[in-house]
């Protein structure tokens, strides 16, 4: 299978809303709900040549925290690893802005 740009889909925000919340019933304690990338590096991903979308990976850094790292992906599903590479995302806890039924 090839990227096309169409990959994923839509869901309502009943499905994502109990989606979170079964995430946050079972998580470790400690654990984010989430994180926040700001649309520039988002943009900058996509701007790349032969960009498709971007693949997102779970990681763990040096201080043993869970992280989410972005790279672009072509459309032979190869990622640009020469590329921009995107971390450091805010994390939910403590930066989630006003309780809603994806964060709380």
């Amino acid at each position: 299978m090839a990227f096309d740009g169409t990959e994923g889909s839509e869901v309502t925000l009943t499905e994502a809303a109990g989606w979170t919340a079964e995430y946050r019933r079972t998580k470790t304690s400690g654990d984010p709900n989430g994180h926040f990338f700001g649309k520039d590096h988002i943009e900058d991903i996509l701007a790349q040549t032969g960009c498709m979308g971007i693949r997102i990976y779970y990681g763990v850094n040096e201080n043993d925290e869970k992280v989410l790292i972005l790279v672009g992906a072509k459309a032979n599903e190869d990622d640009i690893d020469s590329g921009i590479i995107v971390e450091k995302g805010l994390p939910c806890p403590n930066i989630c802005g006003t309780s809603n039924s994806l964060n709380s």
